[in-house]
């Protein structure tokens, strides 16, 4: 409710200024949720309705992206377990090279992230200390509100637009390449449709008083 308040008479002009920032899992095969599907009345099991167990070249990808309002920034693949230093190096690497790409102005930027405790506790805060050394603002953000973060939307834009080929992946590196090409195919416009939907977001937050949305 904070957040909502502080940032109620936010415009459009505004929120352009920030990066969006996020982690996602994509699946090799599959997703870790429920699955629906439609059937007829009185329509029995079928190979069409049931989803066999994989046992074999199953995995997953775990990618850390951003967004702007130029479009997306750089995608990076995370190999192992993120950590305080794997997430410095990220910053390091795919967010500067991402302002320098899109010729973004530091002191104009403010760079978002959640409150995951690799943004703000680990490696003795070396993370913290490094965003303080930086010519860009980071934005103070409210824990546990996904449906405030407009990135969330473009993964479930990513993950569509996967479920969209033909045949499963053979394995984890085709993954990635697939990732990689749909990331980098998103247009301008996705995105800016993406970040328009804040001061939405925002004014739904504060009619819910600080509680859930429907985002």
């Amino acid at each position: 409710m904070d957040f909502a308040i502080a940032h109620k008479d936010w415009t459009i002009e505004d929120w352009k200024k920030v990066i969006w920032s996020d982690e996602t899992k994509i699946n090799h095969l599959g997703s870790d949720g429920c699955k629906w599907m439609w059937k007829q009345p009185g329509e029995g099991l079928s190979d069409r309705l049931v989803q066999e167990i994989v046992k074999f070249g199953g995995g997953s990808v775990m990618v850390w992206g951003c967004m702007t309002w130029q479009g997306v920034g750089h995608a990076a693949k995370i190999d192992g377990r993120m950590d305080g230093d794997l997430y410095l190096q990220i910053l390091k690497d795919d967010l500067l090279n991402t302002l320098q790409y899109y010729s973004l102005d530091p002191f104009d930027i403010i760079f978002q992230q959640d409150n995951d405790p690799k943004h703000t506790c680990r490696t003795c805060g070396k993370v913290k200390k490094w965003l303080e050394e930086q010519d860009f603002e980071t934005m103070v953000w409210p824990a546990q509100s996904p449906d405030l973060n407009p990135i969330e939307h473009l993964w479930d834009y990513l993950k569509r637009r996967l479920g969209e080929y033909e045949h499963p992946p053979n394995g984890i590196l085709q993954l990635w390449e697939r990732i990689q090409e749909v990331w980098e195919g998103i247009s301008v416009e996705e995105c800016q449709k993406l970040i328009e939907s804040m001061p939405r977001m925002v004014q739904a937050v504060v009619k819910a008083k600080g509680g859930y949305t429907k985002y």
